[in-house]
């Protein structure tokens, strides 16, 4: 994949005050009109199912949002390409691009620059990067690339996909988290980011304490 950027969902705001109200209203007329005791009873069932499928969808949206990327970082540990593991707890005290990626994916591709040059440009200054490679991607494959592309940083394979289902069931590639120094995501971009947008970030996070 690779073509496909996803734009930001405000899940938390779908399921507005008003947006209940309106709900509610689709059976005023037959609330405040003169009925039958088993009608009136069917309407108030049918306002109740409302507030409960509101407060369903809103509950939904909240779960979405968490588990989108937001929070703690997920614990996880990393094979590298030199065969040694690594931990998510060891990015402790550091700015750390996490992105997920396939050789087979034209924008990870053409990102993959840019991100090298990210890391060139902050790495000095507590930041760092660890590129994920899927695991339908053929080991061999993200050795050549790495290498003849002079990847500065950690690469990482996810042989067993189980990253990517601990980071949010990653399908779509590129998918980059950013992570602050106490390990929270801070941000997360499917497709490829706007890098002048990530830069000021990263600036941002590597001033905090």
């Amino acid at each position: 994949m690779g073509e496909l950027s996803l734009p930001a969902m405000p899940l938390t705001t779908q399921i507005t005050p008003r947006a209940i109200h309106l709900l509610l209203a689709m059976d005023t007329d037959t609330v405040t009109s003169p009925s039958s005791p088993a009608s009136t009873a069917r309407a108030w069932r049918n306002r109740a199912l409302v507030v409960t499928l509101a407060a369903l969808l809103a509950a939904a949206g909240w779960w979405l949002l968490r588990s989108s990327g937001f929070g703690a970082a997920p614990q996880t540990s990393f094979v590298l390409l030199d065969g040694s593991t690594e931990n998510t707890s060891a990015w402790r005290g550091k700015v750390v691009l996490v992105n997920f990626w396939a050789t087979s994916c034209t924008t990870c591709v053409a990102e993959m620059p840019k991100i090298i040059s990210t890391y060139d440009k902050y790495h000095a200054r507590g930041y760092e990067t660890v590129a994920v490679a899927m695991s339908y991607d053929p080991p061999s494959y993200v050795v050549n690339f790495a290498q003849t592309r002079k990847m500065p940083f950690k690469v990482a394979f996810d042989n067993t996909g189980e990253a990517a289902l601990a980071w949010g069931d990653v399908r779509l590639t590129p998918t980059t988290y950013l992570l602050n120094k106490q390990g929270e995501i801070v941000k997360r971009y499917v497709g490829e980011p706007d890098f002048a947008e990530l830069h000021r970030l990263i600036e941002e996070l590597l001033a905090q304490a």
